[in-house]
């Protein structure tokens, strides 16, 4: 079982259905988004392993996927991961534990993809 790709694909048909029945939310959502993940004080880098320690809390695998996917994007590292996961276990206790090695898998699996992709080139941070 994946953590990563195989959610994404698992959610990409009811999410677009969805999506599609509620425009307006989605587009009310992704200006929130958007706006939250910004580079200001924090970089983009920074905000989005914040976010998957967020999805570890939440229990959502979904929010997991996504947010490995684009902390592998913005440079984290599998250590940068595992410290923003490791802090989930204080928070939120054995649950944790469980989702936090399902976002490490989940960010694994996108980093060596991308390692693959770029030669073995490290994502640059941004």
């Amino acid at each position: 079982m994946g953590y990563g790709k195989d959610v994404l694909e698992e959610l990409r048909v009811p999410s677009r259905e969805l999506r599609h029945a509620i425009p307006q939310v989605y587009a009310g959502y992704k200006q929130l988004y958007d706006s939250a993940l910004a580079a200001g004080a924090l970089d983009v880098r920074t905000k989005e392993l914040i976010a998957l320690a967020i999805a570890v809390s939440k229990e959502c695998d979904g929010c997991i996927a996504a947010h490995a996917h684009a902390a592998v994007l913005h440079g984290a590292t599998p250590a940068q991961a595992a410290e923003a996961i490791g802090v989930t276990f204080l928070m939120n206790g054995g649950p944790a534990t469980v989702y936090g090695a399902r976002a490490f898998a989940a960010f694994r699996e996108f980093y060596a993809e991308h390692a693959a992709q770029h030669d073995g080139q490290q994502p640059v941070a941004s």
